[in-house]
């Protein structure tokens, strides 16, 4: 007798599996828990089989016949069901195993741990040069040949340095692909050697003193937006890196300590930073304070104050004062000052710790952020000074350390 709705409803549980059963196979089959679910019966080349059609009651019992009819169609045509069904489970888990699921899968679960900015290239270098190429293939097919194709287009046109990043996040992905199970090995790690190496970027900065002298005075005289003029004036006194900059909030600034101290989500080595702030910093920090201290960022964009201020404001601002890419570049007062540092005989390490250069060692890494400090306040009070001299055009206060301590 054929089951009924209320019969399928109203069926309760037993100590062992329960089987009512229906028409031509079908059979909705009730466990000890209560759990229900449809199962179709059959045989297939002289073999008896069972396929699964769905919970109860997400699956109603006219919907049961018409899978448990399909089935039978499939049989009548000499095809199994089964062998069906799992190769449409096998195409819809090659689907999500594509180079760009795994991608977006693997750039999701690292991301909130980089700096926005950076998750941001990453994602759209990604989106621009690798995805269109080889974002649908699975991952697992995919070999060190057709990667370097992908790779030679945007060597193609002049972008060494975004080729060779390219390939960096390609084998991070495949890695992550390796350890989740999705993929075999990580082709990238045959490519070795086979871009040509980029150029080695240099950040354009002046070094002549009078030069330096006329830049200093620009920045104080500039004429744009009054956050900008204060970036720029700040800028050559902490010699961070723009994006750190640009990222300042009032809560890494302790006036009472005089130290700007930056979280290690923020920085390139990601270790948390601190910035000895000179009385020139300090005055540039106060001079801004009642404009944009109620907000979150010292140096806020110019359209919203929940935001910072643009990756460019400096650059542009610099350009505007007619300095050329070639001349000065926001990254530019981190090489002057590392230049001038060292020539005038400062520690090395105590240098290095302030330019918060990578730590090759993640262990000493960990307790060194304010290793040197007493030194490092020395020496930015020190070069604070020069500057002031400098941008004077007076006599110049000798930069040397034992002129400072």
């Amino acid at each position: 007798m054929p089951l009924t709705n209320t019969a399928c409803k109203s069926a309760k549980p037993g100590p062992k599996a329960r089987r009512l059963f229906d028409e031509r196979g079908l059979y909705l089959e009730i466990s000890p828990a209560g759990g229900k679910w449809w199962r179709f019966k059959y045989r297939f080349e002289g073999r008896e089989k069972r396929l699964s059609l769905g919970v109860y009651p997400e699956v109603p019992l006219a919907e049961a016949r018409e899978k448990r009819d399909v089935a039978r169609k499939l049989i009548a045509q000499g095809i199994d069901p089964a062998a069906v069904r799992k190769a449409e489970k096998s195409e819809s888990v090659e689907q999500t195993n594509t180079f760009e699921a795994v991608a977006r899968e693997w750039h999701a679960k690292f991301s909130p741990s980089w700096v926005v900015s950076h998750s941001g290239r990453i994602l759209r270098r990604l989106e621009k040069d690798v995805f269109p190429w080889i974002g649908s293939r699975p991952i697992r097919e995919i070999m060190a040949p057709e990667l370097l194709e992908t790779l030679r287009r945007i060597e193609a046109r002049g972008a060494l340095e975004t080729a060779h990043r390219a390939l960096q996040n390609c084998g991070q992905v495949f890695r992550y692909a390796v350890a989740t199970g999705r993929a075999d090995r990580d082709p990238s790690g045959d490519l070795r050697g086979a871009l040509p190496p980029p150029n080695k970027k240099h950040h354009a900065s002046l070094t002549d003193p009078k030069d330096i002298a006329a830049l200093l005075r620009s920045l104080d005289s500039y004429s744009g937006h009054h956050v900008t003029r204060c970036a720029l004036k700040l800028a050559p006194l902490v010699f961070v890196r723009p994006g750190e900059l640009r990222h300042a909030e009032w809560s890494e600034i302790d006036f009472e300590a005089a130290e700007w101290r930056i979280p290690s989500l923020k920085m390139k080595a990601r270790e948390k930073h601190i910035v000895p702030l000179s009385r020139q910093a300090v005055a540039v920090l106060r001079e801004i304070q009642p404009l944009t201290g109620a907000g979150r960022y010292v140096f806020p964009s110019a359209r919203s104050k929940a935001r910072p201020m643009s990756e460019n404001a400096v650059t542009a601002a610099l350009r505007r004062m007619g300095y050329t890419s070639d001349e000065m570049t926001g990254h530019g007062f981190r090489s002057l000052a590392c230049s001038a540092l060292n020539e005038a005989g400062w520690h090395k390490d105590a240098i290095e710790r302030q330019m918060a250069h990578a730590e090759r060692n993640s262990v000493r890494a960990a307790y060194n952020f304010a290793e040197h400090l007493p030194e490092r306040r020395r020496m930015m009070q020190a070069w604070a000074d020069f500057l002031d001299e400098l941008k004077a055009g007076g006599k110049v206060i000798p930069l040397h350390r034992e002129q400072a301590g």
